[in-house]
């Protein structure tokens, strides 16, 4: 098993595969009246966020706990960094601590590879500037085989700002490990070059529903832009919008997933959000699973 989880590129298919098969078992744990396992009781887990974060950062904390670790929040306002703490200066700090493992939330791309050479403990990126999110790529693919039993041969399109979106790389690079088919769907000035490689691109989100078994919808992130990347709100929808009748476009059995939070009515209608092909809320689910499985894995499971 790896030391840290910071990149999709991390997991080979054997790697991955080991992941979503623990997290069916966390799942099965979950389920019982008592969510509780002895796994990693004496570990510490420090979630390290510096960005604001409802859904990750809840899911991380809800796997330690199950695992009976002991978890430390730690959130850059009202601490040193307001002050001007470095990064490295804070991970002394937790190392100080003895921090078994580090889940790192950062605006810049690349700072939990600077925090692994930092602490002894083992790292995990919760989403790094623009970078990566490689959890939120594993739940997705485990919704993705729990709701159609496979992902080698799937056909899966990510749709809308690819550009800023670090759940479409880890995405990209791990659904590909994992033999599935991706197709980026998006204005031109939301799909990056770097990632379009080794993937289809598409730029007709009409023309992809059909032969779709996966429609990841993906959050407009407007805080991350500094141009107009699009003419209007208005106009992205009705291209780039998931509504109704195109939802019925898709294969009878297709999913439509979102990581989550939904701009509705823009990248998705209510309609879409709330139907039985909706993932949305499954996926909040399976993150406390695959993170426990990542927790576990990476500090008490095998080969420790």
């Amino acid at each position: 098993m790896i030391r840290h989880l910071l990149s999709g590129a991390d997991l080979d298919a054997d790697t991955a595969t080991l992941i979503l098969d623990t997290a069916a078992e966390m799942a099965a744990v979950s389920g019982r009246e008592v969510k509780k396992l002895p796994a990693l009781r004496g570990r510490t887990v420090v979630n390290l966020f510096y960005e604001d974060s409802t859904r990750t950062r809840i899911s991380f904390e809800a796997a330690a706990k199950r695992l009976s670790a002991d978890v430390i929040n730690f959130s850059a306002k009202g601490s040193s960094v307001t002050k001007g703490e470095s990064l490295k200066d804070t991970a002394l700090t937790l190392q100080a601590m003895g921090a078994d493992a580090v889940v790192v939330r950062h605006p810049a791309s690349g700072a939990p590879h600077r925090l692994a050479d930092w602490v002894d403990g083992s790292v995990v990126n919760a989403g790094d500037g623009t970078h990566e999110h490689p959890t939120q790529a594993l739940l997705d693919a485990y919704t993705m085989r729990s709701r159609l039993g496979r992902l080698a041969g799937l056909s899966v399109a990510v749709v809308g700002d690819v550009l800023h979106s670090r759940v479409a790389r880890s995405n990209v690079l791990l659904l590909s490990t994992l033999g599935a088919k991706v197709t980026l769907v998006g204005p031109p000035t939301l799909i990056p070059v770097d990632i379009a490689a080794g993937t289809d691109v598409c730029y007709d989100l009409d023309a992809v529903l059909p032969s779709s078994d996966v429609v990841m919808m993906l959050r407009v992130q407007r805080e991350r832009m500094n141009d107009s990347y699009f003419p209007s709100a208005r106009e992205y929808a009705r291209r780039y919008g998931l509504d109704g009748p195109r939802m019925r476009r898709l294969p009878e059995h297709a999913i439509v997933m979102h990581p989550g939070p939904v701009n509705r009515g823009m990248e998705i209608t209510p309609e879409v959000a709330d139907s039985p092909r909706s993932t949305i809320v499954e996926q909040v689910t399976n993150g406390v699973s695959v993170r426990m499985a990542v927790l576990y894995l990476l500090l008490g499971g095998i080969n420790r």
